[in-house]
């Protein structure tokens, strides 16, 4: 898949909706596209993370505490707190289906970062969004 592909599937992502399409490029060219058997998982709640998943193709399992809490398909991001704070994970991911990826590891988050400084604002606003949505589920 072309890198122009990449960033069409990152701009689906709610963690760089804000972003520009040039934004947008220089976050696709840092990520590798990867191919992930059905029942592979891609991540184990408490274990540490190290890099963060965009999903292109197919569909996976988020399970909490051995409790399945969503179904994830292309579109969505996982692993993204570990980017930020390089902590356990909340959350056992799991591919359903075969799974097509794009993956970011902390080295290249971080000199994406350092290339688009625009880029920490639209992430801060988009973690806060998800802070806010949480917040309501939760607490109404």
């Amino acid at each position: 898949m072309a890198k122009q592909s990449y960033a069409d599937h990152l701009s689906a992502v709610p963690l760089f909706a804000a972003c520009s399409k040039k934004e947008l490029q220089k976050i696709a060219k840092a990520t590798d596209e990867i191919t992930l058997p059905a029942g592979h998982v891609l991540m184990e709640q408490g274990q540490l993370g190290r890099e963060a998943f965009v999903i292109v193709d197919g569909t996976a399992t988020v399970k909490r505490n051995g409790r399945k809490i969503a179904e994830l398909g292309p579109g969505s991001a996982v692993g993204e707190l570990s980017l930020l704070d390089r902590g356990e994970r909340t959350a056992t991911v799991e591919a359903e289906t075969e799974l097509t990826v794009l993956v970011i590891g902390p080295r290249e988050f971080g000199a994406v970062i350092d290339s688009v400084p625009s880029l920490t604002g639209k992430l801060l606003q988009s973690m806060a969004t998800t802070i806010r949505d949480l917040d309501s589920k939760v607490y109404g």
